[in-house]
């Protein structure tokens, strides 16, 4: 795709994302269109929201699943950019949430990373990803499909703001230097029961999230430097890693609590209602 055709897609998918408008041809039905050109499209949807006042301070996580990948012709995950009206800190692990123009909401619960340090060599392991991390919390993002019947492509969710609407962060933990180990050892095994209306809806464990959450958050810095070496994960940002139960659908009024079991840390749980 021409720059310009890149910036006037960048602006009817911005434009989507400001009406709740639903986007009826994919971008990945359209010729010229892959990974590139979406790339190509985030980074001018991240100029455009800055220029709004808006500021990027983190990354989203997609397909973080090995077995997607060989099906979906994929070498990596993928990620987009959140944003300072995007990412929510809890009060006292419970948050309530409204979104302006919802259209087809899903819920999925994820650890979420923030760097003290950036994170820039590739083939680092879950351990020199975690001595990296400043804290680790529960959190819960909010998707939002654009396309019909929830039918899209990689590309397609890159060039969509990686379907993030929100991300509500729990309570962070440290993550200290005499913790990594344990957490290397537990992030693939720990378990996260998901309720709706204070009913049982699924257990997820780490192994979910690339096999490890921090596993995730290895890789994820690993494929940015690949794509934009002077773009790394830099210290500050928040990183959330991929869901670890399936995605939820959701709408106004769902009460919905994740609890965390098996990690060497005191995480207790979260609560977001819808409004």
């Amino acid at each position: 795709m021409s720059h310009n055709d890149v910036e006037t897609l960048a602006r009817e998918l911005l434009s989507a994302y400001e009406t709740g408008k639903m986007v009826v041809i994919p971008p990945s039905e359209r010729p010229g269109f892959g990974l590139d050109a979406a790339y190509a499209v985030e980074s001018n949807l991240k100029q455009f929201r800055e220029a709004g006042g808006h500021r990027a301070i983190g990354r989203k996580v997609g397909y973080a699943n090995k077995a997607m990948w060989r099906v979906l012709k994929l070498e990596t995950l993928v990620w987009a950019h959140m944003y300072d009206d995007t990412v929510h800190f809890s009060d006292g692990n419970a948050a309530t949430l409204a979104l302006a123009h919802p259209r087809s909401l899903k819920i999925e619960p994820e650890i979420v990373f923030g760097l003290k340090l950036p994170i820039i060599g590739q083939g680092i392991d879950a351990a020199a990803a975690l001595a990296s991390t400043d804290w680790l919390a529960i959190g819960f993002e909010i998707i939002d499909c654009p396309f019909p019947e929830w039918k899209f492509q990689p590309s397609d969710f890159v060039a969509s703001f990686g379907l993030h609407a929100a991300l509500v962060i729990g309570e962070r933990v440290q993550v200290r230097a005499d913790r990594i180990a344990s957490l290397v050892d537990e992030l693939p095994r720990f378990k996260v029961r998901m309720s709706k209306n204070r009913a049982f809806v699924e257990e997820g464990s780490g192994k979910n999230s690339l096999k490890s959450p921090a596993l995730c958050l290895a890789e994820l810095s690993a494929a940015i430097v690949r794509r934009f070496p002077n773009e790394p994960l830099a210290a500050g940002e928040i990183v959330s890693s991929g869901t670890l139960t399936a995605g939820h659908p959701t709408d106004r009024g769902d009460l919905w609590t994740v609890e965390v079991d098996g990690l060497p840390l005191p995480l207790p749980p979260l609560t977001l209602r819808l409004s």
